[in-house]
């Protein structure tokens, strides 16, 4: 904050020299650039009177251009509710809250003043205020909370002056909930249900009482919007959320198939079916059906969440799991870069190739097509570094990551950086059918090799590309099956691969079609190993605090 403050008062020493020799523009520039680093600062607001009052009211300097530079957005708003537009102004500085929820762009006195309430039109506060609420996400960043309250401050005086405004109270219950504010968000919901009975209301109502606990209010005030709009399927997908948030699985998915049954392509009703199936019965089969919906209907009307929910803090589904240091034999790593029957020479990995590398390596990511997806910036590092860098993964990066992965577990880089490199592999030679494909012969010689961690950073990019790709599914199941039994079998004879056969298992129980009878063997290395090859739970739950902004 010091920083910020200290960067905040050189720009407006810029901008007030700027204004002493007359140029206008390179003081709006510096003063842009101030509220940037420190919104709240009361200079600010002086030296943008003081350009108001020298260019007839300073709005021409703050021009709203594509992709403009958010202190100049700011700057603007305040410029406009300074000469009586708040209706103009308050847009613009809530769309810099929804851009970067925590920063205090809102703590301003004309923001929190009573008689905004006052002034302001209900019906256009009510519309700024829903925009913001779908910026914000649901609830609101735990870090941006503080910033925002502004926003609930002035809906409360927007309320007072205006309390039969019934889509004024619907909206400042979302944000009230959003801001955990439960019982506030309840209260104005209630108000307006009672003002002005409608869908939306109920709506607005049913979120209230969930987000306080009240579950039975929630789903009667849901059913009682339904019966508003019964082709709205999607507030079928939400009784049946806070069904199965209750623990009512069973009438959770009869309120699914319901939506499904008249519409079988609803997303959110696909979505949450899919997610709902899989905590009932754990078969991975519902969430590679979701990934396969998901790749087929790119233009889905908002972002779901239900896959990335299922896979959190999974071994391999998001994550590389902790294990022990396992050495990989000096003989495997001169043959990796070699790749049989490659022409590629090894010559090792260049700085940008580390670079990369390094750019990418994190052990975290929402599902394996995420991770997939990701690797993408791969495809600039030839085949024959990316090869290198399994064999020989370079020193963790000097920065957040490298060094909280060095205090968290500091064997858990290399496998990060063998497991990137990997899927690095998969974005190379695309053009080639699969099961002919150099990426394929590089990842099953990679996999097959040995029994190391460079065997699962290569596995692991193989299921990962059977997510993506169903006509790979059959080939990397039954690779998956034989490593399987590959790793049991050594387990019984060296106990000293426990963690490779336990993470093994966990690959095979991550990988789409594999049979049945290979995921049960899968499960039960899984239970037998727990206790000595799986990862304390402390450490994984610091791990992901860690990341969580990743």
């Amino acid at each position: 904050m010091d920083d910020a403050r200290r960067s905040a008062a050189r720009e407006l020493e810029h901008a007030r020299a700027a204004l002493d020799r007359g140029d206008l523009a390179g003081a709006a520039d510096h003063v842009a650039g101030a509220i940037a680093h420190a919104p709240t600062l009361p200079e600010i607001q002086e030296l943008l009177s003081l350009l108001a009052e020298r260019a007839d009211g300073a709005l021409e300097l703050f021009p709203l251009e594509q992709h403009a530079f958010v202190g100049t957005v700011v700057a603007r708003a305040h410029l406009l509710a300074a000469a009586g537009r708040p209706e103009d102004g308050l847009p613009l500085l809530a769309a810099a809250s929804g851009h970067t929820p925590g920063v205090d762009w809102a703590g301003v006195p004309w923001v929190s003043e009573p008689g905004l309430g006052v002034r302001m039109e209900p019906g256009i506060l009510a519309r700024v205020v829903m925009q913001l609420c779908t910026a914000i996400g649901d609830p609101a960043p735990e870090g941006g909370l503080a910033a925002l309250r502004p926003y609930l401050t002035l809906v409360g005086h927007a309320v007072t002056a205006h309390p039969d405004h019934a889509m004024l109270l619907g909206a400042g219950s979302a944000l009230a909930r959003r801001l955990g504010e439960a019982d506030l968000a309840v209260e104005w919901a209630l108000r307006g249900t009672r003002l002005r009975p409608s869908k939306l209301a109920e709506i607005w109502l049913g979120y209230a009482y969930r987000s306080a606990g009240r579950i039975p209010e929630s789903l009667a005030a849901l059913r009682r919007a339904v019966m508003y709009d019964p082709e709205d399927l999607s507030v079928y997908a939400d009784i049946a959320g806070t069904l199965a948030d209750a623990g009512r699985l069973d009438d959770a998915l009869l309120w699914i198939d319901r939506a499904l049954s008249l519409d079988p392509g609803f997303e959110c009703a696909v979505h949450t079916g899919h997610r709902l199936r899989y905590q009932a019965d754990g078969d991975l089969t519902h969430l590679v059906r979701l990934a396969d919906f998901q790749r087929d209907h790119p233009d889905d009307s908002h972002e779901h969440t239900d896959l990335a929910e299922c896979c959190a803090d999974q071994p391999w589904l998001s994550r590389v799991p902790s294990a022990p240091d396992t050495p990989v034999d000096p003989a495997r790593l001169t043959a990796v870069p070699l790749a049989k029957g490659s022409p590629l020479a090894y010559t090792g990995a260049g700085p940008e190739a580390v670079a990369r590398l390094h750019r990418l390596a994190h052990p975290l990511w929402p599902h394996p097509p995420a991770a997939y997806d990701a690797a993408l910036g791969l495809v600039l590092v030839e085949p024959a570094e990316l090869l290198a860098l399994v064999a020989d993964p370079p020193p963790a990066p000097d920065d957040e990551v490298g060094r909280a992965l060095a205090a968290h577990d500091p064997t858990l880089w290399a496998r990060c950086a063998r497991v990137w490199a990997c899927l690095g592999l998969l974005h190379h030679d695309t053009d080639q059918p699969w099961s002919e494909s150099t990426r394929r012969r590089h990842l099953v010689d990679l996999a097959t090799g040995g029994l190391d961690p460079i065997t699962e950073a290569a596995l692991f990019a193989l299921v990962t590309y059977a997510w993506v790709d169903p006509a790979a599914r059959s080939d990397v199941a039954a690779l998956a099956t034989r490593r399987l039994d590959d790793a049991a079998a050594a387990r019984l004879a060296d106990h000293t691969s426990d963690a490779l056969a336990w993470s093994v298992a966990q690959l095979a129980l991550a990988t789409p079609d594999l049979g049945r009878e290979a995921r049960d063997r899968a499960s039960a290395l899984v239970r037998d190993l727990e206790s000595v090859a799986a990862p304390v739970p402390r450490q994984r739950g610091r791990l992901r605090r860690w990341f969580s902004g990743r």
